[in-house]
């Protein structure tokens, strides 16, 4: 029952809100949907409101709170305790606040499961059964399809979860997806998920996935579970509704009951930042809250305590370009401010380098390191900046990632040129011999392990000799005697003095993983996986290339200490060829990166992250690099306008993490594979408009680095696209030729195509669909289309 809180109580609780959290907080009845604007505290708002039903008498264990990290349930907990006990009339009382209910969804779900194990629809479910975590569920899959007789380099466990999982958070258990099953692929994978379901419940297991769909289901379909939920919790509450998928949309929507009885659900969100559909998340759940709960309060928290008013409007005025989407206002009650900087860079190593001066002059005008970010869209882009940071001593952490030369893939690459660099690393050797996949089995190279120990030789001289080696398959000993051929394709026979040796360091480096098979396993995973992870190895492997040629071009045995340490005057070998001195230079530059210092706490630390990963956080200075078509917007936003739509989302994200100071840069040519493309700026700085942004134009338009690129250009022979609209303000103005919508073109990549629309004016554009590619939005200046008659 309700009752009236002393004034007091409502005072302290209230004082310090805004009107609008104010609304928020005491709007305690009925369907409330409130809009969190970014940087307008919603945590605040979702902590007061909980302490505020609690002063009104509502039980603490009748109040449930979601959200999606147990960090955030945390926080909710600990800031609820200091709001109640801090100001209960009479004194602290743990027993006004024991029962509350804030944790993640999962949490919820795995407590409703073991509670209700018996009748959760799974009659051989117990109570204590174990939840599997991704490594289980691909040990236990990869068994499975042992087990049909299926092959896994058909079926990639990776897909196959995938496949499940996406399945599972669409509540379709194994029989569904079998009736949905229309071709032969899906077929296959039916049988492989009901075959991991008998599994799981052999073991008495379920995966993550399982605790939605099973919670989900034993909602919809128990009248007695379903009261029982709905009378302990009449008050729900979820955080970050714009993250939800649909099994959490069903959860919540059954947890909260009937929409013409009013229920007193309350969710937090703001659409302007869904960006984990990749995962799948669907916006769609926030965008049509109003419809499925009619009677719904709407409440705008529209003021952003983070950043100043400069950083907003350009935010602001970038988002509004978003169709899907709920307007609301965005503001801040701080004056001044600087405008975000757009600042028009030649190439990747002068964007880092001007990023690390920008904040090397703001640490010595105070600003601690850890106050500085730096956010990009794919992982690939960090090593430049990385190395511009540790050359210029600046202390930099990766957050929430990995440091490049760290990565798998990169380091399976390094693992091959260390063997090529020198035979006898063993450890480098035990790391590729059967990565990818070869034949070479862990029986088989125990046998050899075992020779070389005895004989105290390395590794691959006994697998060199393998003929002679006994107890060895005839398939083990091809496999192995391939393997070392492909080694000795690469040295010239450990002499680099073969007819078919790379001649520079970065030819050397593609080679070897085009032809070790390292392009081709992440190319199939990221095409089996469809994860945006598996695709940024292959993009992680193109920037190693280019890792590689950056150093070629600045190496100097004579010059660079650190070269003229590689080696030991007793190690140096007066007959090595020139790459192979390169070669083990560069593993050197390479291994020092990985054994960088510590970093000294008390100084902090420049944070590198993904704009993923920086949500949620707030920086005093942030830059974001890598503007440019293909990058942000990514090339896959070219597939529907809600990836662009999501794209922006993210580009929106990554400006609000920024307090005082926000860089943004764009590149004119950036290095792939070790050759330089030209790029075009994203799309994104014609939307910041004319007045919310200051563009500089720094980049060098001389005539020796357009002849540079064009020579490396035609070099190349297969440049990544990298096309799109480009900002009429940085357009050359130069005439293009005309071409009507439906005409056919053909391009030099991309071949024949059907125009689809044009754009004119100074940044004319036309949006083609190619019979191979799709569909492309090309800027006709640099598009080299020609019209086929």
């Amino acid at each position: 029952m309700l009752h009236l809180i002393p004034v007091q109580i409502v005072s302290e609780l209230l004082e310090h809100l805004t009107d609008a959290q104010r609304e928020a907080v005491t709007t305690t009845e009925g369907p409330v949907l409130v809009l969190a604007a970014a940087g307008s505290g919603k945590t605040r708002v979702i902590t007061h409101r909980i302490a505020y039903l609690i002063e009104l008498g509502v039980a603490p264990w009748s109040i449930c709170a979601l959200t999606f990290t147990n960090k955030a349930a945390g926080e909710m907990r600990e800031r609820v305790h200091q709001l109640i006990l801090g100001r209960s009339v009479g004194g602290p009382d743990e027993r006004r606040i024991r029962g509350l209910t804030v944790m993640t969804f999962h949490a919820l779900c795995a407590r409703l499961l073991r509670r209700f194990a018996e009748i959760s629809g799974l009659p051989s479910l117990k109570p204590d059964f174990a939840i599997y975590d991704a490594s289980d569920q691909t040990a236990t899959i990869k068994s499975v399809i042992a087990e049909l007789n299926l092959s896994t380099k058909n079926w990639p466990v990776a897909s196959v979860r995938a496949a499940i999982s996406s399945a599972k958070n669409e509540l379709k258990d194994a029989a569904a997806f079998a009736a949905d099953a229309g071709d032969f692929a899906s077929r296959q994978v039916a049988r492989i998920y009901a075959g991991y379901e008998q599994a799981l419940r052999r073991a008495n297991a379920i995966d993550f996935d399982d605790l939605l769909l099973l919670t989900a289901r034993m909602l919809r379909d128990n009248a007695e579970v379903r009261t029982l939920c709905r009378d302990r919790w009449s008050y729900l509450m979820i955080d970050e509704y714009q993250d939800t998928n649909h099994a959490q949309f069903v959860i919540a929507s059954l947890l909260a009951g009937d929409p013409s009885d009013k229920p007193n659900i309350c969710v937090v969100g703001d659409p302007d930042q869904s960006i984990y559909s990749w995962r799948g998340a669907d916006i769609s759940n926030i965008l049509e809250f109003e419809e499925r709960f009619p009677d719904a309060k709407v409440i705008a928290l529209g003021e952003n305590f983070r950043s100043t008013a400069p950083i907003l409007a350009a935010a602001d005025t970038l988002i509004k370009h978003n169709v899907r989407r709920k307007d609301k206002p965005l503001f801040t009650s701080r004056k001044g401010g600087q405008r975000p900087r757009v600042i028009l860079c030649t190439d990747e190593r002068h964007e880092s380098d001007l990023i690390c001066d920008c904040f090397k002059q703001l640490n010595e005008d105070g600003l601690p390191w850890r106050d500085m970010a730096v956010l990009y869209r794919t992982n690939a882009l960090s090593r430049v900046m990385e190395d511009a940071l540790r050359t210029g001593g600046v202390p930099y952490i990766i957050a929430r990632g990995t440091a490049f030369y760290e990565r798998e893939e990169v380091r399976h690459a390094l693992a091959y040129l260390r063997v090529v660099a020198n035979p006898a690393d063993d450890v480098a050797l035990a790391r590729i011999v059967n990565t990818p996949a070869r034949g070479i089995g862990k029986t088989s190279l125990a046998r050899l392990a075992d020779i070389a120990s005895a004989r105290r030789m390395p590794l691959f001289e006994v697998m060199r000799d393998v003929g002679a080696v006994g107890g060895l398959t005839p398939r083990a000993v091809n496999a192995i005697a391939k393997f070392v051929a492909m080694i000795d394709t690469w040295t010239g026979a450990g002499t680099f003095l073969g007819a078919d040796v790379a001649s520079t360091l970065h030819e050397l480096v593609e080679r070897v993983i085009i032809e070790s098979g390292l392009e081709k396993h992440y190319e199939s995973r990221a095409a089996t996986s469809g994860q945006a992870s598996d695709a940024e190895r292959l993009d992680n492997l193109d920037e190693l290339v280019s890792s590689a040629k950056a150093f070629e071009d600045e190496f100097d045995p004579t010059a660079d200490p650190a070269a003229e340490l590689t080696l030991s005057e007793t190690d140096q070998d007066p007959d090595a060829p020139p790459l192979l001195a390169m070669l083990r230079a560069y593993l050197e530059s390479v291994a020092l990166v990985a054994d960088a210092d510590t970093i000294d706490p008390d100084q902090g630390a420049v944070t590198l992250m993904t704009l993923h990963a920086a949500k949620g956080l707030e920086f005093p200075a942030v830059a974001i690099i890598g503007l440019e078509q293909g990058l942000l917007p990514h090339s896959r936003a070219n597939e529907s306008p809600d990836d662009l739509e999501e794209e922006r989302r993210l580009c929106f994200v990554g400006m609000t993490r920024a307090m005082h100071q926000l860089t943004m840069t764009s590149v004119r040519y950036r290095t792939i594979r070790g050759i330089s493309e030209r790029m075009i700026p994203s799309i994104f700085i014609e939307e910041f408009g004319p007045h919310t942004v200051d563009i500089s134009d720094q980049a060098d338009d001389s005539r020796d680095h357009e002849e540079r690129w064009q020579r490396g250009a035609g070099r190349a022979g297969r440049p990544q696209s990298r096309n799109g609209p480009r900002p009429p303000s940085l357009a050359q103005g130069k005439p293009v030729p005309e071409f009507p919508v439906g005409c056919t073109v053909r391009h030099p990549q991309f071949g024949l195509g059907e125009v689809l629309s044009v754009q004119g004016g100074a940044n004319a554009r036309a949006q083609v669909r190619f019979r191979q590619a799709g569909v492309k939005t090309l800027v006709l200046e640099f598009a080299r289309l020609q019209r086929v008659q």
